[in-house]
């Protein structure tokens, strides 16, 4: 995942001279994801997301980390997507759920422009689905639901990355790798990632494990502890029935805090 736009092929902002007359016909068919083998996921995503998909950490542009959802166990490889392009897990993470929109950026970072992905199948100008613009070039309710979705989302991005700027100050994260165990061949390594180890978060003072307990990151970090046992759902779904183990010194697959909420919608 080498960048937050990687199921994006043709930005475009969205004006009332350009897409006055557009529509755009929302379709469950997640091909355009087929290829993608993790993305991004939000903190308020962990309760719902664990219950599919292992959660993860990379590392940032900045210098702090994200989390990533595993999605499959080779490179171009989605295991949730299946041939028809329906998703055959639970939850939808939301950088899947906001596309063809997403916002554009200014230079500052302090404004935002809503875009559609001019590339979708579903956009057109011929009645189908969901107009964006009324008669009297005034935004509809649809596109006003989607302005307010991609505010919600950049706004879960902006608290995410200060909590994954938190863990590296914690120092409580290491590099983690998934051995991936074919029923014939090699074993094959998967690196990249990183995990929280258990005994430096065991080893937090209390001030640090009082202030996580009560944003709730606490609870957060063995939601993503209890998630790596999903590697072995992925392996389930890949079509080689192949076997994964998830290793690090801290063992993150020991125990958890499940939920099945989903706060971000």
């Amino acid at each position: 995942m080498s960048t937050q736009l990687l199921i994006y092929r043709d930005i475009q902002p969205i004006t009332r001279d350009k897409h006055k007359e557009r529509y755009l016909k929302v379709s469950r068919d997640f091909r355009f994801a087929s290829t993608v083998n993790s993305v991004p996921l939000m903190a308020a995503e962990f309760p719902a997301a664990a219950t599919d998909l292992p959660i993860v950490f990379t590392t940032s542009e900045d210098g702090g980390v994200l989390p990533v959802a595993i999605l499959g166990l080779q490179q171009d490889e989605n295991y949730l997507v299946d041939d028809d392009g329906q998703w055959r897990g639970e939850y939808v993470p939301a950088f899947f759920r906001r596309y063809p929109f997403v916002f554009a950026s200014s230079e500052s970072g302090d404004t935002f422009t809503l875009c559609v992905d001019e590339a979708y199948e579903g956009l057109n100008t011929d009645g189908r689905g969901e107009r964006f613009f009324d008669t009297d070039g005034e935004q509809t309710q649809y596109l006003e639901r989607i302005l307010s979705f991609l505010q919600d989302y950049q706004a879960h991005f902006q608290r995410t990355r200060a909590f994954g700027k938190r863990l590296v100050e914690l120092d409580i994260l290491e590099d983690v790798q998934a051995q991936v165990r074919q029923s014939e061949g090699s074993p094959r390594t998967l690196t990249g990632f990183k995990a929280v180890n258990r005994e430096k978060l065991k080893g937090l003072d209390e001030q640090a494990l009082q202030k996580m307990l009560a944003t709730d990151e606490l609870e957060l970090l063995y939601i993503h502890l209890q998630s790596m046992r999903n590697f072995n759902r992925l392996n389930r779904l890949s079509a080689g029935g192949e076997h994964v183990d998830a290793q690090s010194k801290g063992d993150p697959a020991d125990e958890g805090m499940p939920s099945d909420s989903d706060p971000v919608h």
